[in-house]
């Protein structure tokens, strides 16, 4: 449920012409084009045709019902035993508290998790960022899911959720947001993916949660947005000798380091790290931000404390702070991904950052990115990623990102939606 394209991984970035979220993407045009591009497979997602998910063969039914496709239903009838494993594997609990689980997870992650199409670069979430984005507030141990196989004991395949309350439209759900599938590279013929969606779906209903939140990089039943991730090269000459970008005929190395050259110092009066003693100005900030969108989270000072708090190497924000009154009037943060950098003899590593959430209400949005790109290059960072939801689209050409290879989908589980939301309607961010 939680597979996703490295968006941030395209090494040929499309021309800055290109449309911005061009609706050629629409959701009936992308159900056709992969239609037409299987036609001897109609049946190539048998499984999602059997969940309460918005089906391919519905798309252009505006008679159906937007909303909850199936209702709850009693905790007492809910299956109470775990779905069977093929003999040879079992199910285990990891509990990201322990050094020895947290550990066992990253590994697998670092190894078997995603891939670019062309085999360069591979996520590498740090274990202080799995815990991170695991150990939420109140966060359930049992849905995070893995499988042992039996005779070494190893670890070979995952699945997580995390409890999140979520508004869609004008209605608030607690829901699970799905994350980190990810199945050893010498399994996925065992077809494990289904059961342990399945065995985190049970885990989920137990706790009396219908609704779930994923996102992923191939084309499931159905998308409810499709985003691209955009780049904003800071660290030019290591991107191109990665791989991860490419110089045009007529573009010299030093043309394109003068390209996208920053400033050294951030232009903001006022901007300084956020501290614990802002989260409240910050959740009222952003709760009161998000309700501009058809999907976002509903956060409290716990979530706030917890999402958008600094720690090193996993996440930063920093604030905008009146000097005369003392007031937080706007916020930016980014998290932290590096991937790892696969046969190159010269780098290991590609160090990114990730748009997270942010508010202008003072401050121009165009400023307060471009901040957060100085400050990114001053911490070392390679390169700067944003997708297209919320009110990115306004400073993505402006500030010099391009277009990545590969789209990003967003998935609601039981819930369906008459149309297809805009990325622009979506203010969402999964890790």
């Amino acid at each position: 449920m939680a597979d996703k394209e490295t968006g941030s991984e395209s090494k040929n970035e499309k021309s800055n012409e290109t449309q911005i979220s061009d609706y050629a993407t629409t959701l009936a045009n992308i159900v056709r084009q992969f239609q037409n591009t299987n036609p001897i497979s109609p049946q190539q997602h048998k499984f999602w045709e059997t969940q309460p998910v918005g089906q391919f063969k519905d798309v252009r039914d505006l008679s159906l019902p937007e909303g909850p496709i199936e209702d709850p239903k009693p905790i007492s009838e809910v299956k109470q035993d775990p779905y069977n494993l093929p003999s040879a594997y079992e199910w285990t609990v990891c509990d990201m508290s322990s050094d020895e689980a947290c550990a066992e997870v990253y590994t697998l992650l670092t190894n078997n998790y995603v891939e670019d199409d062309d085999h360069m670069f591979r996520f590498n979430y740090s274990k202080e960022f799995l815990r991170w984005a695991l150990c939420s507030p109140g966060y359930f141990r049992n849905w995070h899911i893995g499988v042992r196989a039996k005779g070494s004991m190893k670890l070979v395949a995952f699945i997580s959720g995390i409890p999140v309350k979520m508004r869609v439209r004008d209605r608030v759900f607690k829901m699970a947001e799905v994350n980190f599938l990810c199945v050893h590279k010498k399994l996925r013929s065992k077809r494990l993916a289904p059961v342990m969606i399945k065995e985190l779906t049970r885990r989920i209903h137990l706790e009396n949660v219908w609704q779930a939140a994923y996102t992923a990089g191939v084309l499931l039943p159905t998308p409810m947005t499709t985003c691209q991730y955009w780049h904003r090269t800071l660290n030019p000459k290591k991107l191109v000798d990665i791989g991860f970008s490419r110089l045009d005929d007529r573009m010299t190395m030093s043309r394109y380091i003068k390209l996208y050259k920053l400033p050294t110092a951030t232009t903001i009066p006022g901007l300084r790290k956020m501290e614990p003693r802002d989260v409240p100005d910050i959740t009222r900030l952003l709760r009161a931000h998000l309700r501009r969108f058809e999907v976002g989270p509903e956060f409290d000072d716990d979530d706030v404390g917890h999402w958008l708090l600094p720690r090193d190497n996993v996440v930063d924000c920093y604030v905008v702070e009146m000097p005369e009154t003392r007031e937080v009037t706007d916020f930016l943060s980014f998290y932290t991904l590096p991937s790892s950098v696969l046969h190159n003899p010269n780098h290991s590593t590609l160090k990114a950052a990730y748009a997270f959430y942010y508010v202008s209400t003072k401050t121009p949005l165009l400023q307060l990115v471009n901040d957060a790109l100085i400050v990114a290059k001053m911490s070392g960072f390679d390169v700067f990623n944003a997708l297209d939801v919320m009110e990115n689209e306004s400073f993505l050409k402006e500030l010099k990102f391009g277009p990545g290879d590969g789209l990003l989908y967003y998935y609601l589980y039981n819930y369906r939606f008459k149309q297809a939301l805009k990325p622009s309607e979506t203010g969402l961010v999964l890790l």
